[in-house]
């Protein structure tokens, strides 16, 4: 299966920085579908040498804004925000076969987006304001109904979303999300993406 055939399905989105690779396997283990290594503390060896721990999962391994890198990590493909190289750049570098994600964070955004050939994915928000993008306003839940509304190519959820506060997303018509703290600040990994997963889809009483 293509990494494109496999983000079809996926569901729950992972951004982290560097960690070990069992925690990521516990992650991975409960529901993760796709995992980001983000982590601007790195120099280009360190961030090399972190992503072995991302690779060889059953889960698509995206690297931040590096597509320079890609290849050297081993990666499904590469996320680009509005203030990096735009996709075209990042494709040319990463290659037809792999991945390419772009965040937007307001309707002309997802319109470039889902008109750019070289974009695979969106990502949508932030729905809520998140320290992890610091000085970045939230968009708030009408962005999420107009992503629903407007964009055929996968686009996931972002922005301080949690097992608590996920079913107003998916109300408005998200599928997919992006969680940050939600399980990187978890004691248990593999029981708080159960958790999301749960959530994601419309499940109750799930046990972790």
């Amino acid at each position: 299966m293509t990494p494109r055939e496999r983000l079809a399905t996926a569901r729950l989105y992972l951004v982290c920085p560097a960690r070990p690779r069992e925690w990521i396997a516990a992650a991975v283990r409960g529901g993760v579908d796709l995992i980001q290594l983000r982590d601007k503390s790195l120099d280009d060896e360190e961030l090399v040498r972190a992503a072995t721990a991302f690779v060889g999962h059953d889960a698509l391994f995206i690297l931040n804004d590096r597509p320079d890198l890609v290849q050297a990590c081993g990666a499904d493909g590469i996320h680009v925000g509005q203030d990096d190289d735009p996709p075209a750049i990042a494709r040319a570098a990463v290659g037809p076969d792999r991945i390419v994600g772009r965040s937007t964070h307001a309707p002309d955004q997802a319109a470039a987006a889902e008109a750019d050939i070289d974009v695979d994915y969106l990502a949508v928000g932030p729905v809520h304001a998140t320290p992890t993008k610091p000085g970045r306003a939230a968009v708030g839940l009408a962005y999420v109904e107009h992503a629903a509304e407007t964009v055929q190519k996968p686009w996931f959820a972002i922005g301080g979303l949690d097992a608590g506060n996920v079913h107003e997303v998916v109300e408005r018509g998200a599928s997919r999300i992006v969680v940050v703290r939600a399980i990187t600040d978890a004691e248990d990994p593999e029981a708080a993406a159960r958790e999301l997963r749960a959530a994601l889809e419309g499940r109750v009483g799930v046990e972790r």
